[in-house]
């Protein structure tokens, strides 16, 4: 039977998605982006279209500054230019 005893297991408690990739895997990611641009394209489009969403939820508020308009109008441009890329309409 395995020993289940954690007491000496040492925990993280940083976030470490806020950490830099090593070198070597930030190399491996670029070669792999360069591969394959229509995966880098699908990722930008995830990351716009989640950001005009915060936005669009700030806009409702009434809490909306002309630069946080500024940038809903260029998630929503940067979105409109990556869906051919990936295959939308």
């Amino acid at each position: 039977m395995a020993n289940t005893d954690l007491s000496g297991v040492q925990t993280r408690t940083d976030n470490a998605a806020d950490e830099p990739l090593p070198a070597y895997l930030s190399a491996a990611a670029d070669k792999l982006a360069a591969r394959f641009p229509h995966l880098q394209a699908a990722s930008r489009f995830q990351t716009a279209a989640t950001h005009a969403v915060q936005l669009a939820a700030l806009a409702e508020t009434g809490a909306m500054s002309d630069l946080d308009a500024d940038d809903l109008a260029h998630a929503e441009d940067l979105m409109a230019g990556l869906l051919p890329l990936i295959g939308g309409a």
